[in-house]
């Protein structure tokens, strides 16, 4: 599959080693430009691309960059994606020590993703907001051995969830499905699911137990 993933940090790095050495077409950009990305290139295989080219065929594209970031992304990122592409946000609001403060999730009570999805135009599934960049090398287990790891996953485009689900469940985790994007705030920073290293049925009680109130630490 060709999948592009923009932001090369450590969750969009790691993320190409594994979809790399799965066999996966990777495109990798960032904000600084291809070549910063050689060694990465070099290392892994995926093709190095300005951020513009990021989606060029693409049937998923990950979108991996602090919140803050995502409006200064470029129109038409889109552009040229397959149809039916699905978009993965992996992003996470932290107001005090990133982001600053941003209305429209704080106020108005967007959740974090939906408001990334506006920004970027294009319906966005939520998944790896929580998922330590390690774990990603460290923890893929095969389906059935007790000590792997689930992700929740949040989306309203069923037909991209599914898609989703089924790379994640590639990489050596299963998913629980975390509803919609309105529901995603059940997997934002500072709830019990957040950084959760266990199996689909605590992620499920961690996700139903989640307080709606954004935890002080996650406020502006």
């Amino acid at each position: 599959m060709k999948i592009g993933i923009i932001g090369a940090g450590n969750i969009g790095g790691n993320l190409t080693r594994r979809l790399t050495a799965l066999g996966h077409d990777v495109s990798v950009a960032n904000s600084r430009g291809p070549h910063t990305l050689t060694a990465l290139a070099e290392e892994t295989g995926a093709t190095p691309v300005p951020v513009t080219e990021a989606a060029k065929g693409a049937e998923v594209v990950i979108v991996t960059v602090p919140l803050k970031a995502v409006p200064g992304l470029p129109s038409g990122l889109l552009d040229g994606a397959a149809e039916g592409v699905a978009v993965i946000d992996t992003g996470n609001y932290y107001p005090r020590q990133r982001d600053g403060r941003i209305a429209a999730i704080e106020d108005e009570g967007q959740t974090e993703s939906r408001w990334s999805e506006r920004h970027i135009g294009h319906p966005v599934i939520k998944a790896f907001n929580g998922t330590y960049a390690q774990d990603l090398l460290d923890r893929p287990r095969p389906a059935g051995d007790p000590e792997r790891m689930a992700l929740p996953v949040a989306g309203d485009d069923t037909d991209a969830k599914a898609k989703v689900r089924a790379l994640i469940e590639e990489l050596g985790f299963d998913t629980v499905d975390a509803g919609g994007i309105d529901d995603s705030w059940r997997q934002q920073p500072g709830t019990p699911v957040y950084g959760l290293q266990a199996g689909a049925a605590a992620v499920k009680k961690a996700l139903a137990e989640a307080p709606k109130e954004r935890p002080a630490d996650f406020r502006g």
